[in-house]
């Protein structure tokens, strides 16, 4: 069995005239980032490997996963095929992965990362929001063989953000 957890950047700043790649993380993405990633231990595996796109914001959110996670920053390995909003293309980098993990996290892009997900698993996901996590599981044991797998978890920023909905509905966390 393989297991496949995507985790979409966090949100990105256009307060800057950078070019797409090199944008940062805005402070709702930093903070978000933070809150997905003390939200999801329970939902992570025991043993896993990390990838992440080589953009600025997809390595941002990694390295606040793993700062909250203490997962070893060295451990992470930035791929430059990840940087694509191409599902078919993003398939097929998992399906490099070797067999002798399991269990793969992977820090990437919309829409690739929705369009997988809706071409993979078992239900549809309207949108994965920045920041969302989307854990899949599949039968197979080869990363190559992987097909339709099945959603365990989804888990987006709004669900973990607390509200004073009788009052003005404004968020408080």
């Amino acid at each position: 069995m393989k297991n496949l957890i995507l985790i979409r950047h966090a949100k990105s700043s256009w307060d800057a005239p950078l070019v797409d790649k090199d944008r940062p993380l805005s402070n709702r993405g930093i903070n978000d980032a933070h809150l997905m990633a003390a939200g999801v231990d329970e939902f992570l595996p025991k043993s896993f490997i990390v990838w992440s796109s080589t953009a600025q914001r997809a390595k941002n959110t990694a390295y606040i996963f793993a700062e909250t996670l203490s997962i070893p920053i060295d451990t992470i390995v930035f791929k430059e095929d990840l940087y694509t909003f191409d599902e078919n293309k993003l398939a097929n980098i998992i399906k490099t992965c070797d067999n002798q993990f399991d269990n793969l996290i992977l820090f990437g892009h919309n829409d690739a990362i929705t369009n997988f997900v809706n071409t993979f698993g078992n239900h549809a996901v309207d949108h994965v929001p920045t920041a969302g996590f989307v854990s899949l599981s599949f039968d197979e044991n080869d990363w190559k063989a992987i097909t339709k797998g099945k959603i365990k978890k989804t888990l987006f920023p709004r669900e973990l953000k607390k509200h004073d909905s009788p009052l003005t509905g404004k968020q408080i966390h």
